[in-house]
């Protein structure tokens, strides 16, 4: 019989499928679980190699002839915003956001509805019912964050927690070497807010004042609408065959 260290993580290749953001073409991901006490360092060691996670599971794409995704995270050191990005801040100057366990509520899942039903009613998430959305939220074998924003009240320089509507939700997790979000919604009847844009800002300062030189973003696509945004946040690193290079 042949056994298998659980210090040595069994690696898995799923079937293909339609790809979410290219049309016409397939997409596969490989793929293995975060589980035991290597959990933290492996999801740091695979993270530095372009993998993302969802729930207790961490993977990259592997499709056959396509390597359209490509991992990227931003020097949080080094960013200045823009003057675009400092009229979102602006705009947004009234929201604070709390650290929050990872624990999912019903608040959370109304919004996490609203979202999709506005941006991405066709998308692979929509039948996501409230015990998925819990589990998205809380299953995870690593250090791992909820962001929960809302409006400055009378106490939230003291308390560092805002009042009333909730606004927006970030998933994060936390790295040796910087954020990761790992999955972020926000309210759609606020769009002249800005919130995506305004949420990776914020977690960019985040990373900063906790003196991680990275914010991950997960993978850009050339090509992809769903995906272009993410090139506008500079400088960042882009993983390639070559190790991570700076862009611009």
């Amino acid at each position: 019989m042949t056994h298998h260290s659980r210090d040595n993580p069994l690696f898995f290749l799923t079937v293909p499928a339609p790809c979410p953001y290219l049309d016409g073409l397939e997409e596969q991901k490989i793929f293995t679980h975060l589980s035991g006490e290597g959990a933290v360092s492996l999801n740091n060691l695979l993270t530095e190699g372009g993998f993302r996670r969802s729930q207790s599971v961490i993977y990259r794409p592997a499709c056959n002839g396509c390597s359209a995704c490509i991992s990227t995270r931003v020097l949080a050191e080094e960013f200045t915003p823009s003057k675009s990005f400092s009229r979102v801040l602006k705009a947004n100057a009234d929201l604070i956001g709390e650290e929050r366990e990872c624990r999912a509520t019903s608040e959370q899942y109304s919004l996490f509805r609203d979202y999709l039903a506005t941006r991405h009613a066709d998308g692979g998430m929509a039948d996501m019912s409230a015990h998925d959305f819990a589990m998205m939220i809380e299953d995870t074998r690593i250090e791992t964050m909820v962001v929960e924003y809302r409006k400055h009240g009378p106490d939230s320089t003291w308390t560092g927690r805002g009042e009333g509507k909730l606004y927006a939700v970030a998933l994060i997790d936390i790295l040796n070497n910087g954020l990761s979000m790992v999955y972020s919604f926000f309210s759609p009847e606020d769009a002249a807010r800005s919130l995506g844009t305004f949420l990776i800002l914020d977690h960019i300062a985040r990373a900063r004042r906790r003196g991680l030189r990275h914010l991950y973003l997960g993978y850009w696509v050339a090509g992809s609408r769903k995906m272009a945004y993410k090139a506008r946040f500079l400088p960042q690193e882009r993983l390639t065959l070559d190790g991570w290079q700076r862009v611009p």
